[in-house]
């Protein structure tokens, strides 16, 4: 699975994985960021990334199928250590929305789209940075210990089903507190500040689905 995530090895679909889809507008400048960037910190925390069974993907509500990201978003990845090669942007279709375990949008007007597709996606779609407000929040001795039968899969399910149950209790303290804004045609210092932005929401999340903190 070249461009697919990081999966369990012979278990692409299976009960074994737990699917991660980050989405934006045209797949090409915040998603395919976010999507990189996970998949960089979830190697640097697990070591191997084939270890835990997660896939990482992306997708746009308005999706350029098979397009390149956008240069200077792969830029940007490539200053903060990920991997932009061999990305192709996609439009977000039914089949995703329905093998997705988390969908993270950038924005709200995304997460309401994601929930509008249907496919029961309310409880396990957020923004990005609702999520990442929303780990802050739970205890993570509360979460299965990713050592044992279940490992990462079972964490990750968890600390969905954590973060929904908290959702209408832990409200934003503003309205754009939940968004990534859109970086397209802008120069490559705010490409900076967004991938800066989206790489800070990123380390709690990563943390809290692992078990496993930043490395120094």
């Amino acid at each position: 699975m070249a461009d697919g995530g990081f999966t369990r090895d012979g278990d692409p679909d299976g009960a074994g994985t737990f699917r991660i889809l980050h989405v934006s507008t045209g797949n090409v400048c915040r998603s395919p960021i976010t999507e990189r960037l996970n998949r960089h910190a979830l190697a640097h925390r697990l070591g191997d990334p084939y270890i835990g069974g997660l896939v990482v993907e992306s997708a746009g509500t308005w999706g350029h199928e098979g397009a390149p990201m956008e240069a200077h978003a792969a830029t940007v990845l490539a200053d903060l250590g990920a991997d932009p090669a061999g990305f192709l942007g996609r439009e977000l279709l039914d089949e995703h929305v329905i093998r997705a375990d988390l969908v993270l949008t950038a924005t709200r007007d995304h997460r309401a789209q994601v929930i509008s597709m249907g496919h029961s996606a309310g409880l396990r779609t957020f923004t990005l940075k609702e999520f990442t407000r929303l780990v802050r929040a739970i205890d993570p001795a509360t979460l299965p210990d990713p050592e044992l039968n279940g490992g990462v899969v079972e964490r990750a399910r968890a600390l969905v089903r954590a973060a929904a149950a908290l959702r209408g209790w832990l409200l934003a303290p503003t309205e754009d507190a939940d968004e990534v804004h859109d970086p397209y045609g802008a120069p490559i210092t705010f490409f900076r500040s967004i991938g800066d932005e989206i790489n800070q929401a990123l380390d709690p999340v990563v943390t809290a689905l692992t078990g496993v903190p930043t490395r120094a």
